[in-house]
């Protein structure tokens, strides 16, 4: 589980980067100049905000689908003995993987985009104070490109012809 889905911005006049704070799904990391990291793991489901726990349940959602997908789609490849007699079901489980990657990149696309909004509505909201503002992190850009290609996966494996 990477932390890093926000990092503290380094925004405005007094600048200490003596340590970097980023927040991921699960916990919240503070690195010190030194090389030490500290992460504490949320304590409550229910003190968190409705994005986070959405978030949480999406990514989850699209892993485990993406799994899935993973079996039910090489079970549909021409190299596997599986269903090596009937050529169409072969292919149509091919076809069922593909669909099941697209739901698995849609939920990890609105779960990462979601969340990215969140960021940018928290940097440029005029109430937050501009030394607790946070950027995209890693991970978020790791599951933009995870979702990219679970999506361009399952659109190939989908347009399979019957």
């Amino acid at each position: 589980a990477l932390p890093q889905w926000k990092i503290y911005s380094y925004a405005g006049d007094n600048i200490v980067t003596a340590q970097a704070i980023y927040e991921g799904l699960w916990m919240s990391c503070v690195s010190q100049s030194t090389g030490q990291i500290q992460c504490k793991v949320f304590d409550s489901l229910l003190n968190l905000n409705s994005t986070l726990q959405a978030t949480r349940a999406l990514m989850v959602i699209g892993i485990l689908l993406g799994l899935i997908a993973i079996f039910v789609s090489t079970v549909g490849m021409k190299c596997m003995k599986c269903l090596e007699d009937d050529e169409v079901q072969k292919m149509w489980m091919a076809v069922i993987g593909g669909v099941i990657f697209l739901v698995s990149g849609l939920a990890t696309l609105v779960a990462t985009a979601w969340y990215g909004n969140r960021i940018v509505q928290e940097f440029y909201d005029p109430m937050t104070p501009v030394n607790a503002r946070y950027e995209f992190g890693q991970a978020l850009f790791t599951g933009w490109a995870a979702a990219s290609l679970c999506l361009l996966g399952g659109a190939l494996l989908s347009c399979s012809c019957p």
